[in-house]
């Protein structure tokens, strides 16, 4: 405990207390005139909460003042970086006494070390800052989301995010070598080590990666960087089916090797809303197909040579009938603008009203028999259901999405049909030896289905950590394990 703070804080002083821990104007609340919407609501809108009050720290040590006084009052603390989450993970309930403990102030790139090609940063910089920082520097950080420019690294850490390039250099977890973190007790872990091999006990890293704040605030962390590839070249490519889809994969991987950096696939009703509500990017080749794959070969050596890997993989997928058609990025900003469509495929689906969201992992062999039996299903239970299909095929990350028949009410459709439309796509996932989350968390809007789709003992264990760590359960409660 911090020297000025009692053994016991009462609730009715902690707002005052915290005024005097991060500065009065880092301290927001409802009664001081500040709209906290933009705090207190997920990003898809479908929760909004009241806090006690939205807390700023600009430091670590004031982070961990901050969750003192709060385990002294008995307040429970909701972790938030860029707010970007998909799951309900990091607004408050409507309690009001909750406090939302912001990290954005935490935005220091502390350290590059190019020898060792490790960048240390808070857990405040938003993701695209660290791309640029490791850019400027003539290396590469790799983890790349569509919402790269409004999320931040500690929210990438605490999701254990995966995005675009996963295929080769993993999530989140892989790309980072060390954490700095505050405890429920409000201790400090300095853990931020760059070394590759440390084995002198458990791995509390990859422990608080992926936690979703309920077992530590992470305040920086010490990231992997990569060299530059002298080259990158991407593809679009039409594929007659999701099999095919599957083949090319194995045939680009073969091909390609570690070069194969990206390979996503995209349905033609997700690439439909994509043309329908910004028909300014000109989505290629989506017409004649029911699928479309983008591939990403990012070579060492130099464009000549990943040219002429490209277009020897392509002439083998289409005498393979794997390929009906194909362009490929003559610049730069082609390939930027490929991306960009694949990137806009959750904003156009925005656009066309509320979904039904899933984000599933399936053994990459098992997915089209996976999608045809789900697509069976959904047809039977909702005629007409529109099913929005896309992801990241590379590592079996499907972004398997359920939109209202055309002309229902989006609002009404998701009444109506979510609870049975979740239960049946998670079977199906279940079934084909699945995960019901890949890459964006469990947060609150998964909690509740956790116990009927993770292994028991699995369970149990996690809680029994969730205890030993956060005995008072202060840290985002209710989020990954119902309460």
């Amino acid at each position: 405990m911090s020297a000025d703070l009692p053994e016991a804080l009462p609730a009715s002083t902690l707002v005052g207390h915290l005024r005097r821990v991060v500065g009065s104007t880092h301290v927001l609340t409802q009664d001081g005139g500040t709209d906290l919407s933009a705090w207190e609501q997920d990003w898809r809108k479908r929760a909004h909460g009241r806090a006690l009050a939205v807390v700023r720290p600009g430091n670590t040590d004031e982070v961990a003042a901050v969750v003192q006084a709060c385990a002294a009052a008995g307040h429970s603390i909701v972790p938030q970086g860029g707010n970007t989450g998909l799951v309900v993970g990091s607004v408050p309930d409507d309690s009001g006494s909750q406090v939302l403990l912001s990290l954005t102030r935490l935005n220091r790139v502390r350290a590059i070390d190019p020898a060792n090609l490790t960048m240390t940063v808070e857990a405040g910089c938003v993701l695209q800052a660290v791309q640029d920082a490791a850019d400027q520097a003539g290396l590469l950080f790799p983890l790349s989301l569509a919402a790269e420019g409004s999320c931040t690294i500690g929210g990438n850490l605490a999701t254990n995010a995966g995005g675009t390039q996963v295929l080769r250099y993993g999530n989140a977890r892989e790309l980072c070598l060390g954490l700095e973190v505050v405890t429920a007790q409000g201790e400090v872990w300095h853990g931020l080590s760059g070394l590759r091999k440390d084995n002198t006990g458990y791995d509390l890293r990859d422990l608080l990666v992926g936690s979703e704040g309920t077992l530590g605030i992470i305040t920086a962390a010490t990231l992997k960087l990569h060299p530059r590839p002298a080259c990158r070249l991407t593809a679009w490519a039409a594929v007659p089916s999701l099999d095919a889809a599957v083949s090319l994969l194995g045939l680009a991987q073969s091909r390609l090797g570690a070069g194969l950096t990206g390979f996503e696939v995209m349905g033609q009703f997700a690439l439909s809303l994509v043309d329908r509500h910004m028909p300014q990017l000109r989505v290629p080749l989506w017409q004649q197909t029911p699928f479309c794959v983008l591939l990403e070969n990012s070579d060492s050596e130099s464009e000549t040579h990943a040219r002429s890997q490209f277009e020897q993989l392509l002439e083998s997928a289409f005498e393979d009938g794997l390929v009906t058609d194909a362009v490929v990025a003559e610049s730069l900003q082609q390939a930027h603008g490929l991306w960009h469509i694949r990137e806009s495929i959750p904003l156009a689906q925005a656009e066309e009203g509320l979904n039904i969201k899933h984000d599933i992992s399936i053994p990459v062999s098992r997915i089209p028999a996976f999608c045809a039996e789900t697509d069976a299903l959904l047809q039977r239970e909702i005629p007409g259901v529109r099913l929005v299909n896309f992801g990241h095929l590379g590592d079996g990350n499907l972004h398997y999405n359920v939109q209202a028949p055309a002309g229902d009410d989006p609002g009404a459709f998701l009444r109506t049909h979510e609870e049975r439309v979740n239960t049946l796509v998670f079977d199906q996932v279940a079934q084909h030896q699945g995960s019901i989350s890949a890459e964006h968390g469990v947060g609150s809007l998964k909690a509740a289905k956790l116990p009927h789709y993770k292994d028991p003992v699995a369970l149990t264990l996690m809680r029994q950590i969730k205890q030993a760590l956060d005995p008072q359960g202060i840290l985002n409660p209710g989020r990954v394990l119902s309460p």
